[in-house]
């Protein structure tokens, strides 16, 4: 991934929410880079979604859409 596609990666990574900005910015860091291609789209993917849902998903008081199961017990860990 080039320098310009991270960057854009980090911003999208800034929430609302201090928690969810931590959380990932932490998983972008530590375990983004070593995902396969489908699982990084669908952290992409993910980033689009509102910061309610997210919370929601990552607390497990929702469940996510099946597409995005793997990518947030991932994120959760």
């Amino acid at each position: 991934m080039d320098d310009e596609a991270m960057r854009r990666l980090r911003w999208q990574c800034r929430r609302g929410l201090l928690e969810l900005d931590l959380l990932f910015y932490r998983f972008l860091t530590e375990q983004y880079p070593a995902l396969s291609e489908s699982e990084q789209a669908d952290f992409c993917y993910l980033l689009t979604q509102p910061d309610t849902e997210l919370h929601a998903w990552i607390q497990g008081q929702k469940q996510p859409p099946d597409r995005l199961l793997n990518i947030i017990r991932i994120v959760s860990q």
